[in-house]
């Protein structure tokens, strides 16, 4: 069976050129890797694209896999062939690809849907015995529906002795499987380079890709358990919104701009504190006064006006000089002398002139 899976496991069963089974894993674990790294936000166009095209590789991935039955619960982890050890990893990346989905109103079926994914990962890890792990309990928060004790926090729930002592052995659990994390972490670093330059012999590429297995069995036993505790509390929601539904607030008219003062006489003399603002354009002012008759000469310019009046006052004054007017000559008499007597620019103090 070996062989035939060495075979089978770069070649698209249906034998037509659509892309093979190991690209397809690379791209898949590949888009991951870029997904994990990155510092954009995990909501991002960029970002949620990658997600969907990753999970759409490794689903294509999965159904060739289950077409060429290249694992089997009747044989053991010798008898998988060192190239086919990586797809043991779809399930599992599957369900961190499902986890980084952004959709609130979906975000229950995704969480359920990735505690399939890691669970199947951890059954499948249990089945070949590749490394020693408690495989979690079916949670009943993934399929039933919570009682009202669990989901009324008002509730208080006794703590007995022997929840303290599973606290205190999940605590101890959490420890191991973290320092076994960065062990196994630690030794993928020192064989990665050799196995990415091909140079690695068959035995150092079969322990690269154990190693990796070993290392995704700590994080999903470590993502069941947030996933457990987030579908509990993406359940209380619901619940709690089945049952307080939210009213629309109603609508209120736009509220007209105001100022806080002491009194209303301050109001009064203040104002609003800011200037009005205009009721009408310039067009409509000019038209106002001018049926009101209340601009200067009903649109004659100001300017022109007063040089007329100076000009009707000189010719009435030379009028009254040639018709020997008295009290005209007497005027303009005086003012002759006076001329004579000072000099021009006389008591000009703002000048000095």
């Amino acid at each position: 069976m070996a062989a035939a899976e060495d075979t089978n496991s770069t070649q698209n069963p249906s034998g037509s050129d659509a892309p093979k089974l190991s690209d397809l894993l690379d791209r898949g674990w590949k888009l991951y890797d870029e997904v994990d790294t990155t510092h954009e936000s995990s909501s991002s166009t960029a970002v949620q694209v990658k997600v969907k095209r990753a999970i759409v590789q490794l689903e294509e991935a999965t159904r060739m896999v289950n077409q060429l039955n290249l694992f089997s619960h009747n044989e053991a982890l010798e008898e998988i062939s060192t190239t086919d050890l990586k797809y043991l990893l779809l399930p599992a990346l599957l369900g961190a690809l499902t986890m980084k989905q952004v959709n609130p109103s979906k975000r229950l079926e995704h969480v359920q849907a990735a505690h399939v994914y890691f669970r199947d990962f951890l059954q499948r890890c249990k089945d070949y015995d590749i490394c020693s792990f408690q495989l979690p309990r079916a949670s009943e928060s993934t399929t039933d529906t919570p009682t009202e004790e669990r989901m009324n926090p008002s509730v208080p729930m006794p703590m007995s002795q022997p929840d303290l002592i599973a606290m205190a052995t999940q605590r101890q659990a959490k420890i191991e499987r973290f320092n076994q994390r960065k062990e196994t972490e630690a030794k993928l670093s020192e064989i990665r380079g050799l196995v990415e330059s091909g140079s690695a012999d068959e035995e150092v590429v079969r322990d690269f890709y154990l190693l990796h297995v070993r290392r995704w069995v700590t994080l999903a036993l470590e993502e069941i358990d947030s996933i457990n505790q987030e579908i509990e509390i993406l359940k209380r929601m619901e619940l709690f919104k089945q049952s307080n539904p939210q009213p629309s607030p109603p609508k209120r008219p736009p509220m007209k701009p105001f100022i806080l003062t002491k009194d209303a006489m301050q109001a009064k003399v203040f104002g609003e504190g800011y200037p009005s603002l205009p009721t009408m354009t310039v067009d409509d002012w000019y038209d106002q006064h001018r049926r009101q008759g209340c601009l200067p000469d009903q649109g004659i310019p100001r300017s022109a006006a007063d040089g007329d009046a100076e000009e009707e006052e000189r010719a009435e004054r030379e009028r009254k000089e040639e018709n020997d007017d008295e009290e005209a000559l007497q005027k303009a008499r005086d003012w002759d002398n006076w001329k004579d007597t000072h000099r021009r620019g006389y008591g000009n103090r703002k000048n000095m002139g």
